[in-house]
């Protein structure tokens, strides 16, 4: 039997995330989605270092559980840094998943950081290096750790992106490259969009949530068959050796097509062109999204290495169903009464069978069919704001 994974996430120390991010909140709402390994985000932050060391025992090789939790969530030790720099007359913003095998280990990063940067003044740190100079850095004090470019397509904070990243890993990683073995693809992106692109085709594919709140843990997650252990998970990484990822529709992310929020501007790629990348309301250039910029790079049509499938989250799906907000409280109610009575949510979503489903409920049933068969509506996302994905079943939203 395999287990979920969610490797990127936050803690309460980083900007724009929820107070309510501690670990015991973290390790809820994993043992809720039904994810079995979550990051524990924000390792190189001292306060929230220092929760770590004193609130988790390494349970199995490498990974952490609570103290005083009876729950089989397994942390595994993650941070998310940001790199401000600039090469070949360029400014970069690239982000970094970096996932580390002990306390130890980030220990000595964190020293080693904490010499020429302030780690105190958030979760996900804003350092003035280089991508390939860090991560020499870190591989150097211990070369498990995997070090793995994040929502590597994001516009404005990503490897890949168009606004201040690269044209490949091995342009920004120079002689580091073949020590890194994964990509992240982020929310507005999927699979199939990186295997257009030639020069992705060796790095394993990994999908995670960036969950600012524990709520949203499971967003994108990643189905792993290994040993339940660091180097297990490492190792499956690695060899590119992982049962599927589980994906946001990429029309739902928030980069998906070009556009301008405060203009109500949103267009596909083709359309973008025409206009030579300038907004027709306001005359300033576009926000090129995820899907613009993968177009510009794409080289080759491939099926992707690993299989995937797409997940819509169970509260978006009941608040369909229920035809309210997502955050009202008569779709909070039914999404625990569901969850005390079918299992976890990834449970539902995924492994369920849609007969037993339908005891509970036919309109969820339906719902969770049209889901695993695609028949959806898409509107996609663009310049900060979120797409919507609308469920083709007989119970759905109309308009």
């Amino acid at each position: 039997m395999g287990f979920y994974a969610d490797f990127h996430i936050h803690s309460r120390h980083s900007r724009s995330t929820s107070p309510a991010l501690e670990l015991p909140e973290l390790a809820r709402w994993a043992g809720i989605k039904g994810l079995t390994v979550v990051g524990s985000g924000d390792f190189t932050h001292p306060l929230w270092f220092h929760s770590l060391k004193s609130s988790l025992n390494e349970d199995a090789p490498g990974l952490f559980c609570l103290k005083k939790n009876l729950s089989r969530v397994y942390f595994i030790l993650s941070s998310e840094i940001s790199l401000i720099y600039k090469k070949n007359n360029r400014v970069r913003k690239v982000h970094l998943l970096v996932l580390a095998p002990s306390l130890a280990t980030v220990e000595k990063i964190n020293a080693s950081l904490s010499r020429r940067f302030n780690l105190r003044s958030d979760g996900r740190p804003i350092l003035g290096a280089a991508v390939r100079d860090l991560s020499a850095e870190i591989l150097d004090i211990d070369d498990r750790v995997m070090i793995i470019p994040a929502h590597i397509w994001t516009p404005w904070f990503s490897l890949l992106g168009s606004k201040s990243g690269f044209d490949s890993l091995e342009e920004c990683f120079e002689d580091v490259a073949p020590f890194i073995h994964a990509v992240e693809t982020g929310l507005s992106a999927d699979p199939p969009m990186l295997a257009q692109v030639s020069s992705l085709r060796r790095y394993t594919i990994l999908s995670n949530s960036d969950a600012h709140s524990a709520q949203n843990l499971g967003r994108e997650a990643n189905e792993f068959d290994c040993p339940i252990s660091y180097n297990g998970i490492a190792q499956a990484i690695q060899s590119g050796n992982i049962v599927r990822t589980i994906e946001f529709f990429p029309e739902q992310g928030k980069y998906h097509h070009d556009g301008h929020r405060l203009c109500g501007i949103s267009l596909p790629p083709a359309e973008t062109r025409k206009l030579g990348g300038i907004c027709p309301v306001c005359g300033k250039p576009l926000t090129l999204g995820v899907l613009y910029r993968v177009k510009e790079l794409a080289d080759q049509a491939q099926e992707p290495r690993v299989p995937f499938v797409y997940q819509i989250p169970l509260k978006q799906i009941l608040a369909q169903i229920l035809k309210c907000g997502e955050t009202s409280k008569k779709v909070e109610r039914y999404y625990f009464s569901l969850i005390d009575c079918l299992g976890p949510e990834f449970h539902i979503l995924q492994r369920l069978p849609v007969e037993e489903i339908s005891k509970t409920d036919e309109r969820l049933a339906a719902a969770v069919q049209a889901m695993r068969e695609n028949r959806v509506r898409r509107i996609p996302g663009y310049d900060g704001v979120y797409g919507k994905i609308i469920l083709d079943f007989p119970y759905a939203i109309k308009g």
